[in-house]
């Protein structure tokens, strides 16, 4: 009888140490979401310099949950958040677009 109970007093108190980690990674990743929008809706008006802003603001949230919790749609999204930040600097906002809507799929895909 101890055993059981030391075993689910184990098993809940893991899961207690663990769910804040997955609770934080999926808020990262549904900030990148949230600023991965705002770098298109920017980027579909022409503004180059806002999408970079916006892209770079991304970035930081899914590397911060690509370091909680691996995840290769949030890699993926990385790459392409990558590309849109590096084609907004140099004013390619169709470009800069393209790569943030790829972003948006795998940063979406990984939210799920």
């Amino acid at each position: 009888m101890n055993r059981r109970v030391f075993a689910l007093a184990l098993s809940v108190g893991l899961g207690l140490f663990l769910a804040p980690r997955l609770a934080l990674a999926e808020n990262h990743v549904g900030e990148a979401i949230t600023h991965t929008k705002q770098a298109i809706e920017h980027g579909k008006m022409g503004h180059a310099d806002v999408l970079v802003t916006h892209a770079q603001e991304a970035l930081k949230h899914a590397n911060a949950a690509e370091k909680e919790k691996a995840n290769p749609h949030v890699k993926e999204g990385i790459t392409h958040l990558d590309q849109a930040i590096e084609h907004g600097k140099m004013k390619h906002a169709d470009v800069a677009t393209t790569h943030a809507e790829e972003a948006l799929k795998h940063l979406e895909a990984a939210g799920k």
